[in-house]
């Protein structure tokens, strides 16, 4: 029954159902200029080899840990949708075929997205898998949780906000260092809208580069943050997380969402809800009837731990996005009481906080206290 959460960056806000304070960990960041590293560093460096496999990552494919989706992108042509895979390194006795596509974004064409679904696999087990072709071919390697259970053991490891500065590769260096199994993304991915027209795609690229070293290892649960919005009308944009829905997909139909921005898995004895922060999610909205359905899908008995990973906090003390959850607080905070959430991790406010169980007017009251103190 025991679920280790790792908090992995300073940029991240936790809201955690459970007393007690404490040291987390004893890393210190830093202090890199928080300034994005140049196009040039070698943490982007296009991998050798004509059209190999770039940007590769992994995400749980279904809702109990037997599958992953593994995606890539191939610039000069869309080569191989095929991901060979097996139990030891270098015998890949099991193939799967994936999907290619391309997408628009200003004028940028992007490059060819490969996203491929391995499932039926075995619990509790290390696979290894290679994608490409000839000298351009890459292998990497994933292990797939432990069995649905209340006693099955797991490290999360929780980032948000990250971006892609040299504070983010510390951030990145150090995640990889604590043995974390599979990452909780609280939102905000690339950053990349702080840029403009062409180069806003271009820092998406950049990105998937940068974090491949992680994630393309350990599974990482994605959710969408303001930075995924994108809404640029100046440049004929004006869809909702285009670059991020055609990058990063999402098992959200393994839990019967109508959207890969809200959705819900099951990993060892944690039941994980994600939740879009920049999607409706009022009363008869999708998200909301959505939930409505899935906390009651919460088994205790199999998954005692069950959490919820959204980008705007419901509370928090800094000035920065303060009461910007607040709408969505209103909205579901009854229901997280009733369910007895464990835990509520959260982003998008680059400071770090955790509390004791909030709710309602008496968190109003902690909430004074707590900035009286600061001040």
């Amino acid at each position: 029954m025991l679920i280790r959460l790792l908090l992995l960056s300073s940029l991240l806000l936790t809201s955690i159902n459970s007393g007690g304070a404490g040291v987390t960990s004893a890393f210190i960041r830093n202090e890199w200029p928080s300034v994005d590293i140049p196009l040039d560093n070698e943490v982007f460096a296009v991998p050798e080899g004509y059209n190999a496999p770039q940007q590769v990552h992994i995400t749980q494919g279904d809702y109990d840990g037997k599958a992953v989706i593994i995606s890539w992108i191939t610039t000069r042509e869309p080569g191989s949708n095929t991901v060979r895979y097996g139990l030891s390194e270098g015998k890949y006795n099991f193939t799967a075929e994936g999907t290619v596509q391309r997408y628009m974004f200003y004028n940028y064409k992007s490059g060819f997205i490969h996203q491929c679904l391995l499932d039926g696999l075995q619990h509790d087990t290390k696979y290894y898998y290679e994608i490409g072709n000839g000298d351009s071919s890459r292998k990497f390697w994933f292990q797939t949780p432990p069995e649905i259970g209340p006693d099955s053991s797991y490290k999360f490891g929780i980032i948000g906000d990250l971006g892609q500065t040299y504070n983010s590769l510390s951030t990145l260096k150090h995640s990889m260092q604590t043995g974390a199994q599979t990452i909780l993304f609280v939102g905000d991915l690339s950053y990349a809208d702080r840029y403009d027209k062409h180069d806003v795609s271009v820092r998406w690229d950049s990105w998937g580069r940068f974090v491949e070293q992680s994630a393309a290892y350990q599974p990482w649960i994605w959710s969408a943050g303001n930075h995924e919005i994108e809404y640029f009308p100046h440049m004929g944009e004006i869809t909702p997380f285009t670059n991020y829905l055609h990058r990063y997909p999402t098992p959200y139909t393994a839990s019967r969402s109508s959207s890969p921005l809200w959705y819900a898995v099951r990993r060892a004895s944690a039941h994980i809800i994600v939740l879009s922060s920049y999607s409706p999610f009022v009363k008869y909205t999708p998200q909301w009837k959505w939930l409505e359905q899935e906390l009651k899908k919460v088994d205790r008995e199999k998954t005692p731990w069950l959490i919820v990973v959204m980008h705007a906090p419901m509370y928090n003390s800094n000035d920065a996005h303060f009461m910007e959850g607040e709408s969505m607080r209103l909205v579901f905070e009854s229901w997280f009481c009733h369910y007895k959430v464990d835990a509520v991790f959260a982003g998008h406010v680059h400071a770090y906080e955790r509390s004791v169980h909030l709710f309602t007017q008496l968190v109003l009251i902690d909430l004074i206290i707590v900035m009286m103190v600061m001040n």
